[in-house]
């Protein structure tokens, strides 16, 4: 039995699972680290402690399935993506924290660039939009925020990258500086047609080059760890960002496939194969996968506050101890009692895309309960994502015939069924529920020739629970109305 080490860096805890060769979890750690709010619509995230809580759990993971390091064949990297760190080369020392994807204290960047009409250039070479939400404007800011940063930028001293290339640097000990193509391409500064970064994009942002990485594939070996990270060292042999990786573990491998990832946010990929197709709904196109030669494409949309919304009632609200109280909470009344919320704390994503946007709750009336709301926090999940969807279908020419999920919110068979409701198709929950862990362990296992092709992995995905839809057409137009009704309230209330 061969065995993976998939390394699972998110938002709110870094994960680490030991995964087999059937795609069977055999140990698994997990430790959450602090977030940090210095100001409004500001999220960061300090490196150290990713990294620190990381190593921790790959430990612990290891121990818990019972497994030295040399009976590991490689490990999967799977990272938050977005997320900016920059740091010395010489010392391996973050400049400053991580500025986390959530974050929006670039907004006023990406509006002035924006009015210099660059907004066109950027989404047909990126296939993103001009928004807080990516790694570039992050490199500016901390650029021209942190002092003698950009004379060591210059200098070549320092070096910047998503959370995946912070991990690789720190497992090989300073020696490989990379990323994959999947994370480059949430930059701002990838050209996602001629695969190599843009030196226009980068004059535009005031970037050097120097402090970029190398961009490789999704699954190679980029070397191994050092010595004194694990008694022996590991080959890591895969990396993909978060929503590729759980494409990829999804089985996702066919044009007109997507997934739903619901976590933080809430993350909708639909894979259209080797084709880049121009959104003109707001959706971002960016690379799926890179592989064997190959470059493959997807259609993304993205939900910012998915996950975050429970937290928010939970933690700021006191209505439930714990978040998977919820569908408990919201199940005691049979609909919302005519409430709907909008949970925009960092804006609307696609395919509205307004930084503006905030949080609003409407309809609410004397007769209102805190399971009204917890029922309508919980399909606000699923308004956004059917919004995201129902754009993806509009730009690939084509209805879905089934829905793919993964993330902690799945669990919730109260937000599934009404995803599945509102979208009029099944919704798919595999027996696996690790799926972005476990597409970087494929990444790294089919480097390692663990598996030998992607057809051999599609064998070991296997569905749970089937949702099937059953609710009244004319009832469902006239709640995605008011919804649309309630998203337009919570639009521009901080323009």
């Amino acid at each position: 039995m061969s065995y993976l080490l998939a390394l699972d860096q998110g938002t709110t805890s870094s994960r680490a699972l030991i995964i087999d060769q059937r795609g069977h979890v055999a140990g698994i750690a997990q430790k959450e680290f602090a977030q940090h709010f210095p100001s409004s619509g500001w999220v960061e995230h300090d490196a150290d402690e990713i990294w620190s809580s990381q190593i921790s759990v790959a430990n612990e993971a290891l121990a818990k399935a019972g497994l030295a390091p040399d009976e590991i064949a490689a490990i999967g990297i799977t990272n938050q993506r977005e997320t900016t760190i920059l740091w010395e080369k010489k010392t391996s020392k973050p400049i400053g924290r991580a500025i986390v994807w959530q974050d929006r204290r670039t907004t006023d960047l990406c509006e002035q660039l924006k009015k210099e009409g660059k907004e066109s250039l950027f989404m047909e070479k990126t296939g993103l939009r001009l928004d807080p939400y990516f790694s570039g404007t992050k490199i500016r800011w901390l650029l021209e925020h942190i002092p003698g940063a950009r004379k060591m930028a210059e200098n070549g001293d320092l070096a910047f990258g998503t959370v995946d290339s912070w991990l690789i640097w720190k497992l090989t000990g300073g020696k490989v500086h990379a990323t994959d193509a999947t994370n480059a391409s949430r930059t701002l500064l990838y050209n996602i047609h001629t695969l190599a970064w843009d030196e226009e994009l980068l004059r535009i942002l005031e970037i050097p080059k120097a402090i970029l990485p190398t961009v490789r594939s999704s699954s190679e070996i980029y070397g191994e760890t050092a010595q004194r990270i694990f008694s022996h060292p590991i080959p890591i042999g895969g990396i993909a960002g978060d929503q590729q990786a759980a494409l990829f573990g999804q089985a996702c491998f066919n044009a007109g496939m997507a997934k739903g990832t619901y976590g933080t946010g809430c993350f909708i990929l639909m894979n259209t194969g080797t084709k880049a197709v121009a959104s003109k709904k707001k959706l971002l196109t960016t690379i799926a996968l890179q592989m064997r030669g190959e470059t493959h494409y997807a259609l993304e949309g993205s939900v910012f506050n998915a996950g975050t919304a429970i937290q928010w009632l939970r933690d700021n609200l006191g209505l439930i101890k714990k978040s998977s109280e919820i569908d408990a909470l919201a199940g005691t009344v049979p609909d919302t009692g005519g409430v709907y919320f909008v949970p925009a704390f960092t804006g609307l994503g696609a395919p509205h895309w307004d930084p503006y946007a905030r949080g609003t709750i409407l309809g609410i009336s004397r007769g209102t309960s805190a399971a009204h709301i917890a029922r309508a926090v919980l399909e606000s999940i699923a308004y956004q994502a059917a919004d995201v969807l129902h754009a993806m279908e509009q730009d690939a020419g084509l209805s879905l015939s089934e829905l793919r999920v993964d993330g902690g919110i799945v669990a919730s068979d109260l937000t599934m069924q009404f995803q599945a409701d509102l979208m009029q198709i099944p919704v798919l929950r595999p027996k696996n529920r690790e799926l972005t862990a476990l597409g970087s362990a494929f990444l790294a296992g089919l480097a390692a020739g663990v598996w030998k092709s992607p057809q051999e992995i599609a064998a070991t995905w296997e569905v749970e629970k089937k949702f099937n839809p059953h609710l009244d057409e004319s009832k469902r137009r006239k709640m995605i109305e008011k919804w649309n009704r309630a998203i337009e309230c919570a639009m521009g209330w901080e323009g």
